[in-house]
């Protein structure tokens, strides 16, 4: 998170000489993310970083990390097989990830700061172009969940991630 991407400023973690343990997280949970969107046997032994500044948030930024990050992962592929570097694509499916949560009793999809806050239950949700879960963070933040709320929460946010997967499809075939 870039200085005055939030509501309230946060300093870059460089300037304390370390990340701290929300950093962290994140940069696991998208490690995770793109592990998962790759057969890392074709791409060998390589080290693909993929930086993440986030430079305005109204919350859901992880899974916008992660949205993001699966795009700038695919061109990096692509660049790769361009100059040979690659025979052929590493990316088994796209990822991409969305928050959902329940904001006044009723089921939210990409949840903005405010209702964020306001969340009686937050839900991350990542998941590949072959509908397979990566990831799935939910917590009752000011209240217990049923069975058939995760199960609305699940669908609301699988139609959102396939909203995003198209986003994704349209952007790489523009390059």
């Amino acid at each position: 998170m870039l200085p005055y991407s939030t509501l309230q400023r946060k300093p870059r973690d460089s300037t304390k000489g370390k990340i701290d343990g929300r950093s962290q997280e994140i940069q696991r949970l998208i490690g995770r993310a793109m592990r998962a969107a790759l057969d890392l046997n074709k791409l060998g032994e390589r080290t693909v970083w993929v930086d993440c500044d986030v430079l305005q948030a109204d919350g859901g930024t992880r899974t916008a990390a992660i949205t993001g990050a699966y795009v700038a992962l695919s061109l990096a592929v692509k660049k790769m097989i361009a100059e040979k570097k690659l025979a052929d694509s590493p990316v088994l499916n796209a990822v991409a990830g969305v928050s959902v949560g329940i904001v006044g009793g009723r089921p939210l999809l990409d949840l903005c700061y405010t209702e964020d806050v306001d969340a009686a239950v937050d839900l991350n949700l990542v998941m590949n172009s072959a509908g397979e879960f990566i990831e799935v963070q939910g917590t009752g933040e000011e209240a217990t969940f049923t069975e058939a709320q995760l199960a609305d929460l699940l669908a609301l946010g699988k139609a959102g991630i396939r909203e995003l997967l198209a986003a994704q499809e349209k952007a790489l075939a523009q390059d």
